[in-house]
């Protein structure tokens, strides 16, 4: 049987990534077969753990940043195994624009898969020349939506004949997808917080809504992001409870800063009427809280942003202006004031899901990568 290693960010580190790759190893490990083999990116090797075993995968060791022999090490790791399977994104590597990924890609003897994270539409010079540089190395890269693999074709000197778009995977959702309405209504924003997550502009808009009934309440759930707190602590969240004092809505705003793991999550998820996500970035080509809201069959807000726009085009939500409170006031009071809305997007959600499960995800890449070794075995 093959078997798999993977390089990422990966639990107890909390991240969208390490999510992503803890979700996709688990589901490509199948019960009984070779557990995934997991080399976890850590900023320091203070954050090294010992090897972690589970039924479906095992740490095996860490890639430190900035770290030439950990470089090698990860590489050799990486080789024991039939098929490597890299996650990219500039920000969890070592080196400038994190250019310590090249390494481990050219230590690999076996074949390798590279999901590209961040596609940018505008990269600066060097990230264009790296993330080159990273497909170049790759035996076949992975993007997970139309827009980045446009955004390759039109930006980027990649071949394109060995990329193919697989989709972010999402949790199968069981049960009610939507619960009796209470006497208020809940907008949800969640995921790591930190400046860029547009939260400031949401609360404005909710206070442009206490005029409605049933009342309006936000809530937004996540720990500060862990390279924000290191960088500059607590600052972002302090300015945000200073924006909710100064505008006088603490009653309708909750920011909630305790860990949700995947049950509390889908619990807090499935009580809401409306996922919000007000991102400031004008170039974000995959949003795991985005794919989750949508299989959840929730009405979504959204800023402009690439996977938005691609997702929304055709109604699961409504797309906004970035940084525009009213635009986001107008578009809650619109969705709000359609109930029916929910209904569709909860039988939409069902259809969609079948497609975009993890072990519909995970079959297309054990497809993909049983193709990768016929070809090198021919």
């Amino acid at each position: 049987m093959t078997s798999y290693g993977f390089l990422s960010t990966y639990p107890p580190t909390r991240c969208g990534l390490a999510t992503f790759t803890e979700s996709l190893a688990t589901a490509m490990a199948e019960p009984g077969l070779k557990p995934a083999r997991v080399v976890r990116v850590v900023d320091d090797a203070h954050q090294a753990v010992p090897a972690m075993i589970g039924t479906r995968s095992i740490i095996v060791g860490d890639l430190v940043a900035d770290d030439e022999r950990s470089g090698f090490e990860a590489a050799q790791l990486l080789n024991a195994g039939d098929v490597a399977i890299i996650q990219h994104e500039y920000g969890i590597y070592g080196g400038p624009d994190g250019d310590d990924v090249l390494r481990v890609l050219r230590g690999l003897t076996v074949p390798s898969v590279v999901v590209l994270h961040t596609v940018l539409d505008s990269p600066t010079p060097r990230q264009k020349l790296i993330l080159e540089q990273v497909s170049g190395l790759a035996t076949q890269l992975v993007v997970m939506t139309q827009t980045a693999y446009r955004t390759l074709q039109a930006r980027y000197d990649v071949d394109l004949d060995k990329t193919v778009i697989i989709p972010h995977g999402v949790a199968e959702w069981a049960g009610p997808t939507v619960l009796p309405r209470s006497d208020t209504r809940t907008v949800l924003t969640w995921g790591l917080i930190g400046p860029g997550k547009g939260i400031e502009w949401a609360i404005r808009a909710m206070a442009q809504l206490s005029d409605l009934t049933p009342s309006v309440h936000y809530q937004v759930l996540g720990q500060t992001h862990p390279k924000v707190l290191a960088h500059s602590g607590d600052a972002y969240r302090d300015s945000l409870h200073r924006l909710i004092d100064e505008l006088g809505v603490g009653d309708v705003v909750t920011l909630d800063g305790d860990y949700q793991d995947s049950a509390a999550l889908a619990m807090r998820l499935r009580a809401s009427d409306v996922v919000l996500l007000p991102y400031d970035s004008r170039s974000q080509v995959t949003s795991g809280v985005l794919v989750e809201a949508i299989a959840a069959g929730k009405p979504v807000v959204a800023t402009a942003f690439p996977h938005a726009t691609e997702l929304l085009s055709d109604g699961d939500g409504r797309v906004v202006a970035h940084e525009n409170p009213d635009a986001i006031a107008a578009a809650l009071r619109d969705v709000l004031a359609t109930p029916a809305l929910g209904d569709r997007l909860a039988a939409a959600a069902r259809h969609r899901t079948a497609q975009t499960s993890w072990p519909a995800v995970a079959q297309r890449y054990r497809t993909l990568a049983s193709g990768i070794l016929a070809a090198v075995a021919a």
